[in-house]
């Protein structure tokens, strides 16, 4: 990747594994998907030298299971060693039609399963396992890698986050501002990673605290997280967005749907089949409408409009840049997406 024309990166922090970045020039020669002409493979590039930084790291389950975490260093979900290709496409797509305002950028992936949103910093090695919790160190030797590689001369930036990678675009969206202070235009978006902390009667899942609390427990996050946040809460708090986005100075959006996936199974329990199926009870259905209101009540102020923005809507579903963005399927009502 080299800054031969007018340099602009966009960084996705998403859903696989460490150690791994994945790059495509505006014009690639990547392997072609024949079934969808707007998706495209990359190969996966590995940072030998982030190894002597300290920058390791093997896949833990979000629970903190150190035994589940073993297993999955051995597959794709835990170690670079493993991964495929990545297929690019929603937004993230090079084709003009499928993706007409991004399709010319320079793209970076920066697989993630570490299991702690690139916030670890253990300084010792699980004795037992072997396993190392430095997601930290991974997410600074990656961007010592792109800054050498022509970041630094971005005129624009998007650091984006998807699902789990949602929490280190916001922790460390200031971040990635200061590295690029000659770049004039630089945001950062979440999207599929708004997950909110909901009201006790409404929660009947484990909830989202109990498996911050555990990460941050098991890999040491405090020091990574910004004091801004920790020294006015307990630090599994600070992983909530509703809680982190008020000490953002950096231009944030988020992209969420008050019946994620996630956040529903997480905090209400198994109502996949249900949705589906279209068979939700009745107080199913009074369970879902009452948590997109306590979504809607913890996004950021409406007024602040020149560095907060939130697209929310109401499908059931996981991931919407990756996995769902298509120009074809867009509405525009008053000159709004």
């Amino acid at each position: 990747m080299v800054a031969t024309r007018s340099f602009k990166l966009v960084i996705l922090l998403l859903l696989c594994t460490s150690l791994t970045v994945l790059l495509a020039e505006s014009a690639p020669n990547q392997q072609k998907d024949t079934y969808n002409y707007d998706e495209y493979f990359v190969e996966k590039t590995i940072l030998k030298n982030a190894v002597s930084k300290g920058a390791v790291q093997f896949q833990r389950e979000e629970d903190g299971d150190v035994r589940e975490c073993q297993n999955r260093s051995t597959t794709s979900f835990g170690s670079s060693k493993h991964m495929p290709p990545f297929k690019f496409r929603g937004h993230f797509s090079n084709n003009k039609n499928a993706n007409p305002n991004l399709f010319n950028w320079n793209k970076v992936m920066v697989a993630y399963c570490d299991g702690g949103a690139f916030t670890g910093d253990v300084e010792t090695v699980d004795p037992d396992t072997n396993l190392h919790f430095r997601g930290a160190r991974i997410f600074s030797a990656v961007m010592e890698d792109l800054l050498s590689k022509g970041l630094k001369d971005a005129k624009k930036a998007l650091l984006i986050g998807s699902s789990a990678g949602a929490y280190p675009a916001m922790f460390y969206c200031d971040r990635f501002s200061k590295l690029l202070p000659s770049t004039p235009r630089l945001k950062c978006l979440t999207d599929s990673g708004y997950f909110i902390d909901v009201n006790k009667n409404l929660q009947k899942g484990k909830g989202f605290e109990t498996i911050y609390k555990a990460l941050v427990t098991l890999h040491g996050s405090v020091k990574a997280l910004p004091k801004s946040c920790t020294s006015r809460m307990k630090p599994e708090l600070c992983f909530f967005p509703q809680n982190m986005q008020q000490y953002i100075k950096t231009p944030l959006y988020t992209i969420m749907s008050p019946f994620d996936i996630v956040q529903v199974g997480t905090s209400l329990g198994d109502y996949y089949n249900a949705i589906k199926q279209n068979n939700c009870s009745a107080n199913q259905k009074e369970n879902l409408r009452e948590l997109r209101l306590e979504l809607l009540s913890k996004l950021p102020n409406a007024s602040d409009t020149k560095s907060r923005g939130a697209f929310i809507d109401s499908q059931f579903h996981h991931t919407r840049l990756q996995n769902y963005w298509k120009p074809q399927n867009v509405s525009v009502v008053n000159n709004v997406v």
